[in-house]
């Protein structure tokens, strides 16, 4: 085990995800930011092949068209949908042309032969996926869980013969962002799988960590969900809604921060960077597995035996959930 001491110097170098082992008061109820639904269409359609399509989304949330990749089976026919999230960076790599995991997995080919959709949402750079309460001057408009949660659904299920079960995943910030999603809207995603992510955002340094991951991209992190006292960063802790993961397949996934299989050949970013953030996942994960056992509600957690933050061991890991993320799409 890992201890509080090292983990709490880990934490304070995360950029990319958020959260860290504090006690917590008792359970909330989640409060959707969103009240009413809002309009969106397709701006346009590209066809990269016949197993994968670019959307064009206008989001009326965010006032702008939303790149959105979908990797879905060649036939017709009605299937579940998997929403998959990206890291803090958000495709800037690509320059938001396409999700990092399509530029550094092998996803495409792996749900090749999978029944189901996959949609990669491209953009939302260090926005947690969230409903920023102010638009940012560096960061734009960030209204994402009314994107993914009201706006988008009924786009995919029309264009891509979606039957309405959907599931949630992500790395790192992706991974807080898919278990405050589900926590949030559990009646819309029937199971979630969170890699290398924290679930607290209410503490006093999970909260600094979030803070800090805006600012390092240029945002004032007051814009997300106010100051560090306002009443959102509760309402937004999966930690304290876990109770709304009852009756859903949950999967988590953490290294430990040791050097493994896809560490040989990497950098000096590795141990500065890589390792230490898996080590405060590590103390993110095992906390959040230790509530749910409190409550009483099964999951899936993988403790890797090394690994470091990064994608060799994101995309072993994604495998490694799907069976749990077939459960709740009804696939098995």
């Amino acid at each position: 085990m890992v201890k509080r001491r090292a983990a709490a110097v880990a934490v304070a170098l995360m950029v990319s995800v958020s959260g860290t082992t504090i006690a917590h008061a008792q359970p909330i109820h989640a409060q959707p930011a969103h009240v009413q639904p809002v309009s969106a269409r397709i701006d346009h359609v590209e066809r990269v092949g016949d197993r994968q399509t670019k959307l064009f989304v206008h989001s009326a949330a965010m006032n702008r068209v939303v790149p959105v990749q979908v990797l879905h089976p060649a036939s017709a026919g009605p299937r579940p949908t998997l929403y998959l999230l990206d890291g803090v960076s958000a495709g800037e790599e690509s320059e938001f042309r396409e999700s990092t995991w399509t530029q550094r997995t092998d996803i495409a080919e792996f749900f090749a032969d999978k029944n189901t959709n996959v949609v990669l949402p491209v953009g939302g750079t260090a926005s947690y996926y969230t409903d920023w309460n102010n638009p940012d001057p560096v960061l734009g408009i960030n209204k994402w869980e009314t994107f993914l949660t009201e706006e988008l659904p009924p786009l995919i299920d029309a264009e891509f013969d979606g039957n309405g079960t959907n599931a949630v995943a992500g790395l790192s910030m992706g991974a807080t962002g898919a278990m405050s999603l589900i926590t949030r809207n559990p009646d819309l995603y029937q199971g979630v799988a969170a890699l290398s992510g924290c679930y607290d955002t209410s503490s006093d340094r999970s909260r600094d960590t979030v803070r800090g991951t805006v600012a390092y991209k240029g945002g004032n992190p007051d814009n997300m969900w106010g100051p560090p006292d306002d009443a959102r960063w509760e309402e937004h802790d999966s930690y304290l809604l876990a109770e709304k993961l009852r009756g859903k397949q949950v999967f988590l996934s953490t290294g430990n921060g040791l050097l493994g299989p896809h560490d040989l050949g990497a950098g000096q970013d590795v141990l500065t960077v890589g390792a230490p953030l898996e080590i405060g996942t590590f103390v993110c994960t095992v906390t959040y597995d230790r509530r749910l056992r409190e409550l009483g509600i099964p999951a899936q957690v993988v403790y890797r035996p090394w690994g470091t933050h990064s994608w060799g061991y994101w995309q072993d890991d994604i495998k490694a959930a799907w069976p749990t993320l077939a459960d709740a799409l009804r696939l098995r």
